[in-house]
């Protein structure tokens, strides 16, 4: 290999991917190593590369490489989500576009184009993490409706019914009109809205008078079955205890019941009970015997039990039925409101309360050793604030609605028999048996069986991930499964803790007995520069391939570790990718150098590059060290500004400063081995973090055999720690910083050669003088017994230094400046003596404020008389 003059991801990217794809180099399979293993969160197969995306899996990919660097069989499972309701609804606008409607389409039809979509654009996003770099372990390639994953669910679906667990019931749910299905409580997000409350006019019978009812909702007066009021309410004393009122537009009569639950202080004290569309409606249908009326179609239109409105939005007939009851005489005002309403995470419509029959989930068993083992930190949350977000939801767990109303998913395994009843069985010819044996009819057939129409909610089968990856429930001893789980890390974001990550830790204790991973790191939301949540909506989401394209993978890597730490929002700033770009410059840059130094072979090391050597050892041991423990912490950003700084400052800022050959002339061979190991150690340490540039320096640093790389090369280890040596180097490094804060003031030029002069006690660093005199570029540092006035002068800790000026200076310009500085110094003592000698101020001023105006006194007191020993010795 020859490197080449410029540093272009473009050229090295793929030609490194493939490398490590042609040599297997992300493959595991079980040996005698520590295994290492995380399991991606699976994208849906809709998905394509966003952002979160972005961040997720490069912090992913940091873990798995170092594990893999440090010497443990890593293995990162990739794969994707089946995505029920986003996938059916992409299948169907296909369809739509060929003119072809769902419902004219068997179930078998139309599953046949929904594979056929995901063949042809599923799984995009797989491929596009390669352009990050991710170290997948892709011939583990998962997907949760492929056959494992599908008999694992259907396998754990049956044992869950087995133990009772799973029940079938009417119950109120979540439904999403567009997507025509039911949605688990965790698949609603509730947002403010802005609409009307309506005073609706029941008239009471046998009277004329009416109970005003205030709701938000007046589509649904076509559902109600009572009237509510609280016993306590002083108002509706004057109501019979057997009252009924009138329905206003409907003119069904309903009763009125007294029960606490209605809140005085809300509207008009009367509520509305509609037993069929809200929950808290339904608890008092229940407890009262109400009758329940479903005035709604699964597609959020009215039916036509009631007789009106039939075939009309639900929106469109709040709309309407708001001129109707006004035309009656039935409104009595309305009034803007604003409420937090339900929506479907997925399709973004409003959620209807809906009375259906579904499957469930019973939670409270499965969620205790769950709550357990994160409280008692088995497994461990980073950041820990997510502890109590776990732990409230946990305690007040609900059933899981499992069942969804779609064909894209795993059907699910229940077989209703012709007279009733049904069964539950892994595979037909199974229920058929249980069939038989139920009905006492050996006479039955399969097609006397209707298989339930409904699939399970897509996390039924994500929840189970950890596990069905390596084949454990299907095959719960088999080696992979004995060896990879429980797995290590968890990356994920806090909006799925409870859709997935609660629930694979519960299913980790129910189908292995213990926890499906060791540590989960929640990544914050990614936004933009000014705060704002990245969206497609707002058009500040780029797209992360033109970033690639523009600034490399690597850079981008860069710009998203930079930018993130765990738990914390994501404040991204393009900027952040040139700089990413720009150290990946300054990398190649630094390593051209250096390969451009020529080795006298004969030369001996001089003193100030064995000293150069000596130190760097140590600081780069220190970062090492340091830089372990912060991932041990899960503090992977900080970790990576620390190898940033590590190169860009003590490395090349210092380092390469201090041993680079005069122009023109060579470097003997021991600086140029040690410099040459340190870049081999810092492209190691650098490799999880920037992949693809580490990977082209380090097969240049030596000869490399075919099928090396350093995705496999060992972290380095840090050498025994000094730090005396570095506590030394560092006051040499201020001497050096100091000199040239001169050079700057007094406006003399870096190759002008200067003399130091030092009072030496036991912090000057005598040790590092050919550091010194190289890096400040000195003629030598004569120790003196006194200060010389006339010199620039500094300190180091204790020591007293001086820069001799003269012949260097304008002698009457440097009189000028030390005049300014004077009058501007004698001016604040002035103000100072004013306020410390007005006797009130001292004797009523706390302290701590008079000490505080004493010290400022002395700091201008030695000032003053510095610059007047500096003037005297300039006169």
């Amino acid at each position: 290999m020859q490197i080449a003059d410029k540093y272009s991801p473009a050229q090295i990217e793929p030609k490194w991917y493939d490398y490590w794809m042609r040599h297997a180099i992300f493959h595991s399979e079980p040996d005698q190593r520590e295994p290492y293993t995380i399991v991606i969160p699976p994208p849906n197969v809709t998905g394509m590369l966003h952002m979160g995306h972005m961040l997720n899996n490069t912090l992913q990919d940091v873990l798995v490489r170092r594990a893999r660097m440090s010497g443990r069989n890593a293995c990162w499972v990739p794969g994707m989500d089946h995505a029920s309701i986003a996938t059916e609804a992409k299948v169907v606008a296909m369809l739509r576009e060929k003119g072809i409607e769902k419902q004219s389409l068997t179930r078998e039809e139309f599953l046949r184009y929904a594979w056929e979509w995901k063949e042809k654009y599923g799984g995009v996003i797989l491929k596009q993490l390669r352009r990050l770099g991710a170290s997948c372990d892709w011939d583990r390639t998962c997907f949760t409706m492929d056959e494992a994953r599908t008999e694992s669910v259907l396998r754990v679906f049956c044992d869950l019914y087995e133990k009772g667990k799973i029940y079938r019931g009417v119950r109120m749910v979540n439904w999403d009109p567009a997507a025509k299905t039911a949605l688990s409580d965790e698949e609603v997000v509730f947002r403010e809205s802005h609409g009307k409350l309506y005073y609706l006019r029941y008239r009471v019978e046998g009277t004329d008078r009416s109970v005003i009812v205030a709701t938000t909702r007046p589509e649904t007066i076509l559902g109600d079955t009572a009237l509510c009021v609280n016993p306590a309410d002083e108002r509706y004393g004057w109501l019979p205890a057997d009252a009924r009122v009138i329905v206003p537009l409907v003119g069904r009569s309903i009763p009125v019941i007294r029960d606490g639950y209605v809140d005085i202080e809300f509207g008009t004290g009367a509520l509305k009970v509609t037993p069929a569309h809200d929950v808290n409606d339904y608890m008092l249908g229940e407890k009262y015997g109400l009758e329940t009326i479903d005035i709604f179609n699964d597609d959020g239109t009215i039916n036509d039990k009631v007789g009106l409105y039939a075939g009309q939005d639900r929106f469109d007939v709040r709309r309407q039925i708001e001129k109707d009851l006004a035309a009656a005489g039935l409104l009595e005002k309305t009034e803007d409101y604003t409420n937090n309403v339900g929506y479907s995470e997925r399709t973004g419509v409003a959620i209807e309360p809906k009375l259906s029959m579904q499957w469930f989930l019973s939670m409270q068993e499965l969620a205790a050793p769950a709550l357990r083992a994160v409280m008692e930190d088995e497994i461990r949350f980073v950041p820990e604030k997510y502890k109590n977000t776990y732990r409230h939801w946990m305690e007040n767990i609900k059933d899981w609605c499992i069942s969804r109303q779609l064909w894209w998913g795993q059907r699910i395994p229940a077989y209703y028999l012709p007279k009733g009843g049904f069964v539950v069985a892994l595979t037909a010819e199974e229920a058929l048996e249980k069939a038989r044996a139920k009905s006492g009819d050996a006479t039955l057939q399969l097609t006397d069986l209707r298989q339930d129409e409904d699939v399970l909610d897509t996390w039924f089968s994500s929840w189970l991930w950890p596990i069905s990856v390596f084949d454990g429930i299907r095959r719960p001893d088999n080696e992979q499964i004995s060896y990879y789980y429980p797995t290590h890390d968890l990356v994920t974001g806090p909006d799925i803790i409870f859709f997935w990550v609660a629930r694979m830790i519960m299913a980790g204790y129910e189908y292995r007995g213990e926890k499906p991973f060791a540590n989960v790191y929640f990544t914050g939301i990614v936004r933009d520069k000014i705060g704002r949540k990245m969206s497609k909506q707002l058009g500040n989401s780029p797209d992360p391939l033109d970033l690639i394209d523009r600034y490399g993978a690597d850079g981008v890597r860069m710009a998203m570790l930079m930018s993130s730490s765990a738990g914390n929002d994501v404040m991204f700033d393009e900027a952040l990718c040139e700089q990413g770009r720009n150290f990946g410059n300054k990398i190649w840059n630094a390593y051209r150098l250096v390969n451009g130094w020529t080795v006298d072979d004969g030369a001996a090391q001089s003193g100030n590059d064995a000293l150069a050597v000596a130190w760097f050892e140590q600081a780069l041991g220190r970062a090492l060290r340091l830089i372990a423990e912060d991932f041990r912490a899960y503090r992977i950003s900080e970790a990576c500004m620390k190898v940033y700084k590590l190169f860009w400052d003590e490395f090349s800022g210092q380092y390469l400063e201090m041993v680079k050959p005069a122009y023109g002339a060579p470097t003997d061979p021991a600086t140029m081995a040690a410099t040459r190991r340190f870049f081999d150690a810092l492209m190691r340490l650098l490799h999880p973090f920037m992949p693809f540039l580490t990977e082209e320096i380090w097969q240049d640093l030596a000869p490399r055999a075919e099928g090396e790389s350093i995705c496999v090369a060992p972290m380095p280890e840090p050498a025994p720690e000094d730090t005396e040596l570095l506590a030394r180097f560092e006051l040499a490094r201020e001497v050096v910083s100091a000199v040239r804060n001169i050079r700057n003031q007094k406006n003399l030029p870096q190759k002008e050669a200067l003399t130091l002069h030092v009072i030496a006690d036991e912090n000057y660093p005598a040790e590092y003088a050919p550091v010194m005199r190289k890096m400040a570029n000195l003629t030598g540092i004569e120790t003196v017994a006194e200060k010389d006035p006339a010199a620039a002068a500094f300190l180091v800790k204790t020591t007293q230094y001086f820069v001799p000026m003269a012949g260097k200076i304008d002698a009457e310009a440097e009189r000028r400046k030390l005049a300014d500085e004077l009058a501007y110094c004698e001016g604040f003592l002035a103000s100072v003596m004013k306020k410390l000698s007005n006797e009130r101020f001292v004797s009523s001023a706390p302290e701590k404020v008079v000490a505080n105006e004493r010290a400022k006194q002395a700091d201008a007191e030695a000032k003053i008389a510095a610059l007047k020993a500096q003037l005297k010795a300039l006169s």
